[in-house]
């Protein structure tokens, strides 16, 4: 005894998500100028891989990001729930102007913690024995 409508259990082809909009509805809230925000996407039918790439004004670079990172890991992890349950691998990158030139730069997309430049110094035995 099922309660299921038949047309509503029947297999309807898999809808890719809209990426570019869950993005711009993810990211706008941190821009002081969200109508310059930009959202680019492409997905590689072979490799089920997402492109996204954002551009934005350089002085919102602070609020999206987060301190930490925080907001812009959070985006990601968003992004990349909703891809893999699409079937994708996403992956976004980051674009921010330069002062208010034409230019963009992209932004370091390392998901691991920035290394130490060095360990830290020991006390010599001269200044652990005064």
């Amino acid at each position: 005894m099922s309660d299921l409508n038949p047309s509503l259990s029947s297999q309807s082809p898999p809808v890719a998500p809209q990426y570019d909009r869950l993005v711009r509805f993810l990211v706008q809230p941190f821009l002081e100028s969200p109508e310059l925000l930009r959202v680019d996407c492409e997905i590689s039918a072979r490799t089920m891989r997402v492109l996204i790439r954002v551009a934005f004004e350089g002085e919102d670079k602070g609020r999206v990001f987060g301190r930490g990172g925080r907001n812009i890991q959070a985006v990601r992890t968003v992004v990349q729930a909703v891809a893999q349950t699409a079937g994708h691998t996403a992956h976004l990158e980051v674009f921010g102007s330069q002062g208010n030139g034409p230019t963009a730069h992209r932004e370091q997309q390392d998901d691991r913690p920035p290394s130490r430049s060095q360990p830290p110094r020991r006390p010599s035995r001269s200044q652990s024995r005064a």
